[in-house]
C-alpha cells in the first residue's frame, strides 16, 4: 500500500452527485425509514438512460504494469530469447518470476474489485431544517481470498459542504481504508446535520483497491447514491388569528370579481337589471325614488408568489443567506395562506435541483478515483430555460408540494424578471395576487411589473436586502407606479413582512 496514492482526508468533497433517475418534481411525500438493501456488483448495477452497467476498470500504474498484458508478455518473450541466445539462466529466472508476479497481482486485484458488495441504510429522506439524518454503508467481502486494503469514500455534493455553517455537517467519517477478511463485514458510518433547505445527493459509494506493489489499481462505484430533500422553515405569524375576520373577501382589487354585501361602498340610481335585494329603501323613501346599494369588489384571492433567482440579480456576494432568506420567506407566506385556506400558487426563475441530475446512464471508464467521482456528480451548469410553475391551489396536498418545490430552487442564470413574468403571465391565476420576492429590480422588471398592474393585476414587490439606499433605489419606481412595496431587511423582520402580506 505504500506504492499507492493516499487516501484523501473525509472532509473532501466531490462536485457533486448524480440519481439513477429524476425524481419528479412535487413528488415528495414523506418517506418512513428506508433501507437500500439491493446489492449492486460489477454486474448488476442498474444504469440510466438505457446505457451499460458501469464495469470494474483497472488502472496500471507504476512500473511495468504501464505496458499492459500483451506488453508484458512481449517483454517478457524477449527476456526468454535473450536468455536463451546468450545462455544466460538468471535471465530466464528473472522473466519467469516478474512474469508470474505480474499475473498474480493483476488476479489479486480484480479478485478483491469484484467480491466487494456494497449495502447503503439510512433514515427519512425528506426532513425539516435542523434534523439530523444517520447514513450506514456495509461493505461485505464476498470472497474466498482476504482484501489487504480497501478504501471506500461515500460522496457528498461540493456546495452542500461550503459556507460556515455548511448546509449538511457531517460527524464522522466519510473514507475509510480497511482489511477485509473472507466473509467479514465493514461499516462506515456517519450523520448528516440539515442546516438549510436543499436537494442533495448522498453517494454513490466509490471504491478502490489494488494489488501490493502499486501496479494494478482498481476503481468502482459501488452504492449507488440517495437523494436528501430538505423543507425549508416556515416562520409562523405568532399572536395573529388566522381565521377571516371578512365574511366573503380579504382584499380589494382593480377588476370586478365579487360584490362583498360587508361592504357598503355607497347608492346610485336604481337601474334595469339591479336585484330587488340590492335596493336601499331608507335613501328610496327620503327621495321618493328607487336607489341601490353599491358594494366594493373582492375576493379571496390568495396569492401566487414569484420568487426570482436569477443569478445577475441575486449576486454571489450575498449568499447562500438572501436567498435562503427569500425561500424561507416564501415558505411562510404559503403557510399562513394555507391556514387561511386560500388559494397559492408558485412561479420561479430558478432551476429545479432534480435537473441537476445526470441522465446519461453510469457506464464509465474509471482510470482515477477523480474521475470515478466526476462521472458519478451533479450537474454543476444548467442552461434550461423553462420557469417552474405551479398552478395557484389550495389543500395539504398543495402545499406540501410547493414546499418540495421551494426545497428544491436553486439560483440560475435563465429567465430574467421581466423575461420570467412576459413567458408566465398567460399560466398566472388571474384572481390572485402577485407577490414579487425579489433582491434588485432593474428597469426591465419595473416595467414589467408596472404594466401588469396597469393591465389589471393585483401586485406586491417584497424588495430583499439589507441596505436601505438599495431598498429606497429599487422601491423608487413601483412606489411611483402605485404598487405596493415591502422591505424584508433581515430574518427578524420577516414575520412582521408575513402578517403585513396576510393582512393585505
Amino acid at each position: 500500500m505504500s506504492s499507492s496514492r493516499p487516501p484523501r482526508s473525509a472532509d473532501s468533497s466531490g462536485p457533486g452527485d448524480r440519481s439513477p433517475g429524476p425524481t419528479p418534481p412535487g413528488a415528495s411525500a414523506v418517506a418512513a425509514p428506508v433501507r437500500s438493501a439491493a446489492v449492486f456488483d460489477d454486474a448488476e448495477l442498474p444504469t440510466v438512460g438505457g446505457g451499460p452497467p458501469p464495469q470494474a476498470v483497472h488502472t496500471d500504474h507504476q512500473g511495468l504494469g504501464r505496458l499492459g498484458l500483451p506488453g508484458m508478455l512481449a517483454l517478457l518473450a524477449g527476456v526468454i530469447l535473450l536468455g536463451m541466445v546468450f545462455g544466460a539462466a538468471l535471465w530466464l529466472y528473472a522473466a519467469y518470476a516478474a512474469f508470474g508476479m505480474l499475473l498474480v497481482n493483476r488476479l489479486l486485484a480484480q479478485a478483491w474489485s469484484q467480491s466487494t458488495s456494497v449495502v447503503r441504510t439510512a433514515g427519512r429522506w425528506e426532513v425539516e431544517v435542523g434534523a439530523v439524518v444517520p447514513v450506514e454503508i456495509e461493505i461485505r467481502n464476498r470472497g474466498r481470498l482476504p482484501i489487504v486494503w480497501l478504501l471506500a469514500e461515500d460522496l457528498l455534493p461540493r456546495q452542500a459542504l461550503m459556507y460556515q455553517p455548511p448546509a449538511l455537517a457531517v460527524a464522522g467519517s466519510r473514507l475509510q481504508v480497511f482489511f477485509l477478511a473472507p466473509g467479514a463485514s465493514r461499516f462506515v458510518r456517519y450523520q448528516l446535520t440539515c442546516n438549510r433547505r436543499g436537494y442533495y445527493q448522498i453517494g454513490p459509494t466509490v471504491l478502490e483497491t489494488g494489488d501490493l506493489m502499486g501496479l494494478h489499481r482498481r476503481y468502482r462505484v459501488g452504492a449507488l447514491p440517495q437523494f436528501l430533500q430538505v423543507l425549508p422553515r416556515a416562520i409562523p405569524l405568532t399572536g395573529f388569528d388566522v381565521a377571516s375576520r371578512r365574511p366573503i373577501g380579504e382584499v380589494r382589487i382593480r377588476e370586478r370579481m365579487l360584490e362583498d354585501p360587508s361592504r357598503l361602498q355607497g347608492i346610485r340610481q336604481w337601474q334595469i337589471g339591479d336585484p330587488m335585494r340590492k335596493v336601499h329603501w331608507a335613501a328610496t323613501a327620503r327621495t321618493g325614488q328607487l336607489h341601490s346599494k353599491i358594494y366594493e369588489q373582492t375576493s379571496v384571492v390568495g396569492a401566487t408568489l414569484v420568487v426570482d433567482l436569477h443569478r445577475r440579480s441575486n449576486p454571489r456576494r450575498h449568499e447562500p443567506r438572501r436567498s435562503e432568506l427569500a425561500i424561507t420567506l416564501a415558505a411562510s407566506i404559503s403557510n399562513a395562506l394555507y391556514e387561511m385556506n386560500q388559494p397559492v400558487g408558485l412561479v420561479s426563475n430558478g432551476r429545479d435541483a432534480v435537473d441537476r441530475i445526470r441522465t446519461e446512464g453510469w457506464a464509465s471508464d474509471f482510470r482515477t478515483r477523480e474521475i470515478a467521482r466526476a462521472e458519478a456528480s451533479m450537474r454543476e451548469q444548467d442552461d434550461r430555460l423553462r420557469p417552474v410553475v405551479m398552478a395557484a391551489d389550495r389543500g395539504p396536498v398543495a402545499l406540501r408540494q410547493r414546499q418540495g418545490q421551494l426545497a428544491r430552487l436553486e439560483r440560475t442564470d435563465g429567465l430574467s424578471v421581466a423575461e420570467l413574468l412576459l413567458e408566465t403571465e398567460h399560466r398566472l391565476a388571474r384572481d390572485t395576487t402577485l407577490l414579487v420576492i425579489l433582491q434588485q429590480c432593474p428597469p426591465p422588471a419595473a416595467v414589467a411589473l408596472v404594466g401588469m398592474a396597469r393591465r389589471g393585476w393585483a401586485v406586491s414587490v417584497i424588495i430583499n436586502t439589507f441596505d436601505q439606499e438599495d431598498f429606497t433605489l429599487a422601491a423608487g419606481p413601483l412606489i411611483a407606479a402605485g404598487i405596493p412595496v415591502m422591505h424584508l431587511r433581515d430574518e427578524a423582520t420577516l414575520p412582521d413582512v408575513c402578517r403585513e402580506v396576510v393582512l393585505r
